[in-house]
C-alpha cells in the first residue's frame, strides 16, 4: 500500500485516513498534542523512533508498513521478514506443527497474509480429494480460492452461499484493515467466480449463533466443521505477524464420528 518514497506525513495521513481518524482523533489516541502531531506530518518537526512507532501501534499499522514509515523518517527498518523455514524461525515453526499435529485427526492449515498455504497437517489431504482442478492446488495454493472456485471445493459445500458469504466478509475487513491491493484484487476475483453447480442444501445451521459452519460433503458424509483463528501474540517478525493458524472442530457428533475413523483403524 506504502511505499518508502513517500514523506512520513504521506504515511501518517493515508493511515489515519484509512482508520477514519482526525489528526485530533490520533493525537488524542497518542496522547500528545495536535499541534506536534500536525508538526510532523507536515515535516516541520522530525519524531524520534520511539514516537514514530508510537503513532503507527495507535493507528493499527502493520508490522510490514511500519518499516516504509521508519525509513521515510529516516530510520533503518526494524522488522526482518523471513521464510518461516528460515533457522532463526525455528521456535516458531516448531510451534506451528505442534499446534496443526495436535489438532488431527481434525483439520487445520497455516495461512500468511495473502490465505497463501504455508503448512497443513494429515487432515486435510482427504478433504481435497474431489477437487478436479488440480492447478488449484499447485504451486503457491491459496486457500480461498481453493475453497471457492468452481474446480475446488465449491461444488462440494453444502451450504455455498453462507460459506461464500462469510469468507468474502472476511477478506473484506482484512482489506479495510490492511489496505492491501493484492487482497483487493483476490477479492474482485472471487467475487466474479461462479460456483459451478447448485449445493443440494442451503439450509443455514446457525449452531445457536456461535459461529458459520463449513458443510462440506465427501465420501465418507458430510461434515459439519466450525472454525478459530490463532496468531502469535507478540510478533516482532515481518512473517509471524502475518501467519494465522485456521483450525477446524466438528460442529456435531456425526462429523466427530468421520474424522476420528481413520484414526482409530
Amino acid at each position: 500500500m506504502m511505499t518508502s518514497a513517500r514523506s512520513l506525513g504521506d504515511h501518517l495521513r493515508d493511515w489515519r485516513k484509512l482508520r477514519r481518524m482526525s489528526q485530533l482523533d490520533l493525537a488524542l489516541e497518542a496522547e500528545i498534542s495536535q499541534r506536534h502531531l500536525s508538526f510532523i506530518e507536515s515535516g516541520r518537526s522530525t519524531p524520534s523512533r520511539d514516537m514514530l512507532l508510537h503513532l503507527a501501534e495507535r493507528l493499527g499499522v502493520p508490522l510490514r508498513e511500519r518499516n516504509p514509515m521508519l525509513l521515510a523518517a529516516g530510520y533503518a527498518p526494524l522488522f526482518a521478514e523471513r521464510s518461516l523455514d528460515d533457522p532463526a524461525l525455528k521456535p516458531a515453526r516448531l510451534a506451528v506443527d505442534m499446534v496443526l499435529k495436535a489438532q488431527e485427526p481434525f483439520p487445520a492449515l497455516a495461512i500468511d497474509r495473502h490465505w497463501t498455504l504455508l503448512a497443513a497437517n494429515a487432515a486435510i489431504a482427504p478433504l481435497l480429494a474431489d477437487v478436479t482442478e488440480k492447478s488449484l492446488l499447485e504451486g503457491p495454493v491459496n486457500v480461498l480460492r481453493l475453497s471457492l472456485h468452481p474446480g475446488g471445493l465449491a461444488p462440494h459445500i453444502v451450504n455455498l452461499a453462507e460459506w461464500r458469504a462469510h469468507l468474502l466478509e472476511r477478506l473484506r475487513q482484512q482489506i479495510d484493515t490492511s489496505g492491501d491491493p493484492i487482497l483487493g484484487a483476490l477479492l474482485k476475483e472471487l467475487q466474479e467466480l461462479s460456483p459451478g453447480g447448485t449445493p443440494a442444501d442451503e439450509t443455514k445451521h446457525d449452531y445457536a449463533g456461535i459461529a458459520v459452519p463449513l458443510r462440506l460433503h465427501t465420501s465418507a458424509g458430510t461434515l459439519s466443521l466450525i472454525s478459530t483463528t490463532t496468531v502469535f501474540g507478540t510478533p516482532v517478525d515481518v512473517t509471524l505477524s502475518e501467519l494465522a493458524i485456521e483450525s477446524f472442530f466438528p460442529a456435531d457428533e456425526e462429523t466427530a464420528a468421520i474424522l476420528r475413523k481413520p484414526a482409530d483403524g
